[in-house]
């Protein structure tokens, strides 16, 4: 996926865990870990602004875009 979710990242630095992230955003661990491990197909804006509230951040952030190398493309 061409999104990545930094959230270990952002929780380290903050010194948070998993499950006191999650109580204080609103959502359960596992939601937590799907966001983490790049499983999740959509985050609602509510969600994403508790996280930012969280954690003090922007949303840029919490998400980034890595473009993905093409399939298709032969090497030189």
């Amino acid at each position: 996926m061409a999104i990545v979710v930094d959230l270990d990242l952002l929780l380290a630095r903050r010194g948070l865990s998993v499950g006191e992230f999650a109580e204080a955003v609103g959502i359960t661990p596992a939601n937590v870990a799907v966001l983490k491990n790049g499983r999740a197909k959509a985050v609602r804006f509510t969600t994403l602004d508790a996280i930012c509230r969280t954690l003090d951040c922007q949303p840029g952030d919490v998400l980034r875009w890595v473009p993905e190398p093409d399939e298709g493309a032969e090497s030189s």
